[in-house]
């Protein structure tokens, strides 16, 4: 490992070295298999949505659009990390260039803040067609969706350059190993020459804005739905309603619990091992398991594939 540190502890440095998973070369192969196996089934689960969506008449709905936007918006999220990690799991020296570790850091924050942008919406969604069914074709409108879809899109890409493009403009010093499998703004900070506490603040109120503003709109709307659902005499009308909002909420609950651990719990300086298993379950397990959950809760997306698979 002291083969990996620089010599001076003051050098400025033009390159970071991603440890990744530290541990045998076999291991490292099986890794790779593995990661390569997720990543090729997240990639076939998400294709899949967007093929029914686009290929089955009756899921042209605003509901399922945004799940396709989704579900398109899924495969550069874990694209932005998983192909960079396989490539590790086979390298010996295992660097990432200056520029290409702040090229991974932007998309990989921005694509997740699209993410964040995009649960919100579909939560407002699901609240207009239950709470006001009657006038939900003429509310989510193709227009509206759209607008919806791009300004999710456009804020999730606008809300980190700031920061991030101050960051790349720190001197760094001294080692040039991150303990971890991407670029993320806790290990980088930490090699900062000099502490900058300013850019930390900085950093931690913009992140806590991008996370508590879509999930008190997300936590409103479901609160507004649950009181709809509970005033429908009918228990197969409260059944269906909780149906169609179980996937998205199983899937918030999974995002936003990962991510929330990661970036908002009070022991902000997680164990290295902590920090890439939380990582690892929002930026690369919860991609793979979403179209799981949308599909086999969802009987019209269960028969539009299945039609894909006849023909």
């Amino acid at each position: 490992m002291k083969a990996l540190s620089s010599p001076s502890n003051s050098s400025t440095i033009t390159g970071f070295i991603l440890l990744g998973f530290p541990c045998p070369r076999e291991e490292q192969i099986l890794l790779f298999v593995l990661f390569f196996i997720v990543y090729l089934l997240t990639l076939m689960g998400n294709a899949s949505i967007i093929c029914a969506v686009c290929c089955d008449q009756r899921l042209h709905t605003p509901m399922y659009l945004l799940l396709a936007n989704f579900s398109f918006l899924e495969i550069w999220y874990v694209t932005s990390t998983v192909p960079n990690m396989l490539a590790n799991f086979l390298s010996d020296s295992k660097v990432i260039s200056f520029s290409g570790c702040f090229l991974q850091f932007y998309f990989f924050f921005s694509l997740g803040s699209v993410e964040c942008f995009f649960l919100a919406v579909m939560a407002f969604d699901r609240y207009l067609a239950i709470c006001r069914p009657l006038h939900y074709p003429a509310l989510m409108t193709g227009r509206l969706c759209n607008i919806l879809v791009i300004s999710c899109w456009v804020l999730g890409f606008l809300w980190f350059p700031v920061p991030i493009t101050i960051i790349s403009q720190m001197s760094f010093c001294g080692s040039r190993i991150i303990d971890h499998f991407l670029c993320d703004p806790g290990p980088l900070l930490a090699l900062a020459c000099s502490r900058v506490p300013l850019m930390e603040v900085f950093w931690a109120i913009i992140s806590s804005m991008l996370l508590f503003i879509p999930f008190i709109c997300i936590m409103g709307s479901y609160i507004l739905v649950l009181r709809a659902v509970f005033r429908v005499p009918s228990r197969d009308g409260q059944k269906k309603a909780f149906s169609t909002c179980g996937s998205h909420l199983t899937v918030v609950s999974l995002f936003y619990g990962s991510v929330m651990i990661m970036y908002l719990s009070p022991t902000s300086e997680h164990a290295a091992g902590m920090q890439k298993l939380v990582t690892l379950f929002y930026s690369v397990v919860t991609p793979l398991i979403n179209p799981v959950i949308y599909s086999l809760r969802n009987r019209d997306m269960k028969h539009a594939l299945q039609k894909i698979l006849r023909t």
